[in-house]
């Protein structure tokens, strides 16, 4: 059995019912459940989960301010948290994840993606950090402190913001970015660029990459993440 602390806050009685039962039948015995986002928040703080799985539809505090407040605090900034939101509700999960999330599934969610994700989650938070200025990716390792990437041996001639959005993607591979997350994450908040720039920066990056691009993936609507390695 696992030993993992999982945190599951939703509102709803059946969904909460099925992902309990999801988790324990793959293991996770270790859970706390939350009905509305106060008591989430009190869970999240006291019980300090290794992982959430937060609603974004919730009563007195909804899963967007239960979000910020989570990343707010030094204690419970590093837990990941996976967003559970309706299929149309693109612009909550863009702010979702600009709020600091690290994950969303779509209702209905198969359960078997969902222990996937959440695994995969776990995975990221128990493996040590690696050194700041190197990352590597498969056959891909970017080094920072020297601004270069090599992939299969051979140099990869980038501007700085292709460079820029290739180390954070590549850094968090698995993790979806909305547009203007890659903008504040490259160059600041208060960077002055458009969606379509940073749509012009991943076409430059694949064309350059070559079959390696492949890698970089769109997610319709929300925006781009690079392929869990």
């Amino acid at each position: 059995m696992s030993k993992e602390k999982i945190l599951i806050i939703e509102d709803e009685a059946p969904i909460r019912e099925i992902l309990e039962m999801v988790l324990r039948t793959n293991g996770f015995s270790n859970i706390k459940t939350a009905s509305d986002g106060e008591t989430g928040l009190s869970l999240a703080f006291s019980y300090k989960p290794d992982a959430i799985l937060l609603d974004l539809m919730l009563p007195n505090i909804d899963g967007l301010g239960v979000c910020r407040k989570i990343r707010e605090n030094p204690q419970t900034n590093g837990i990941p948290i996976i967003m559970l939101t309706a299929k149309s509700g693109e612009s909550d999960i863009v702010l979702g994840l600009e709020l600091g999330a690290d994950d969303y599934i779509t209702k209905p969610f198969s359960n078997n993606v969902l222990i996937a994700r959440l695994r995969t989650q776990l995975r990221k938070k128990s493996e040590p950090e690696k050194p700041s200025d190197t990352i590597s990716y498969k056959n891909l390792s970017i080094d920072r402190s020297k601004h270069s990437a090599v992939l299969d041996g051979k140099p990869v001639e980038l501007t700085y913001t292709e460079f820029a959005i290739l180390a954070l993607l590549a850094k968090n591979a698995g993790r979806v970015f909305s547009r203007d997350a890659l903008i504040s994450g490259v160059r600041g908040e208060e960077y002055a660029v458009t969606d379509r720039a940073i749509d012009v920066q991943i076409v430059n990056l694949r064309r350059k990459l070559g079959s390696f691009g492949a890698n970089i993936e769109t997610v319709r609507g929300i925006g781009y993440k690079m392929k869990e390695a």
